[in-house]
């Protein structure tokens, strides 16, 4: 699953729309979608996401016996 789908799922599960997603991030709907077209976001950006819909970003690599890291 590509990072514009799951914010896009994230959005929805929060109840918003991207549109005020992007106002909350602290951009505009049109620069959001641009965004989004392209699936390219960094950590930064992620986690300005994610605190504009007040969840918390969790990145790691998760093993076969469980490990994360």
């Amino acid at each position: 699953m590509t990072i514009s789908k799951k914010i896009e799922l994230a959005a929805k599960y929060k109840g918003i729309s991207l549109a005020e997603l992007a106002r909350r991030w602290g951009t505009t709907p049109q620069n959001l979608h641009n965004r989004m077209k392209v699936d390219k976001f960094s950590t930064a950006e992620l986690e300005a996401i994610a605190a504009a819909m007040g969840a918390r970003l969790e990145v790691a690599f998760v093993f076969e016996d469980g490990e994360k890291v």
